[in-house]
């Protein structure tokens, strides 16, 4: 039976690509507020400035490629049952192949209706606000907002309890209830840890195994170890 290797990963893996990562040094996310582009109360004061944000996110996402951290972790499947927690909303992971993705924050691909939650579609195109759906209800970005529940926390926490492995990639652990899920590991459990500028993961009981590297570099370190 295979090792499960879960793998808990966020904007850093994805910088490589030209998705640039949440925030920059002065706390805006290209250019706007947070706040204002990324909470129930943002969306309500100006669903068009919000729209339109996500629309240009969108348009981005679909000029980029997986880069070779994300081909790497898809590979890793063939040797081991990867199961992939993700801070990001891009669909990178399933581009380069891998198989289990769960996305903690939501998709940039896909809407739902402001109505009724569990009505989500695909979507590539930009989203307007007279796009409606089968009731008439507006359709928003699938994206979980400041302030908004995490569906898939539970299921988060789950597979983290079940870890054999566990790796961490690009995320600096800071944004809860994500950072905390590395509560849950197995004490037995390896935790791998690929940042180029790493922090101190308090309270740790595991063995921990610290690559300060880019996110693919790190990955081509990380595949060299699993494999001795």
């Amino acid at each position: 039976m295979k090792k499960k290797l879960v793998v808990l990963s966020g904007a850093g893996i994805s910088a490589e690509s030209g998705i640039q990562t949440f925030r920059d040094s002065d706390g805006l996310w290209e250019g706007h507020n947070v706040m204002d582009v990324a909470t129930p109360e943002g969306y309500q004061k100006n669903p068009r400035l919000v729209l339109d944000f996500y629309n240009k996110r969108r348009q981005q996402l679909l000029t980029v490629q997986p880069n070779a951290a994300h081909i790497i972790l898809a590979e890793l499947e063939n040797d081991f049952d990867v199961h992939i927690i993700t801070q990001n909303v891009d669909d990178l992971h399933e581009r380069a192949g891998s198989s289990n993705v769960l996305h903690l924050h939501g998709e940039l691909l896909k809407v739902r209706s402001t109505r009724n939650s569990n009505h989500i579609l695909d979507w590539k195109i930009d989203l307007l606000d007279s796009d409606k759906d089968q009731d008439g209800f507006n359709l928003r970005p699938h994206i979980v907002w400041f302030g908004e529940e995490v569906p898939a926390l539970e299921e988060a926490v789950q597979l983290v309890m079940e870890a054999n492995l566990c790796l961490v990639i690009g995320t600096s652990l800071q944004v809860y209830p994500a950072a905390g899920l590395v509560d849950f590991v197995p004490n037995d459990a390896t935790i791998y840890y690929i940042d180029p500028k790493p922090i101190k993961i308090p309270n740790l009981r595991n063995q921990l195994v610290v690559f300060a590297n880019t996110a693919s570099e790190g990955m081509r370190l990380l595949k060299a170890e699993l494999s001795k």
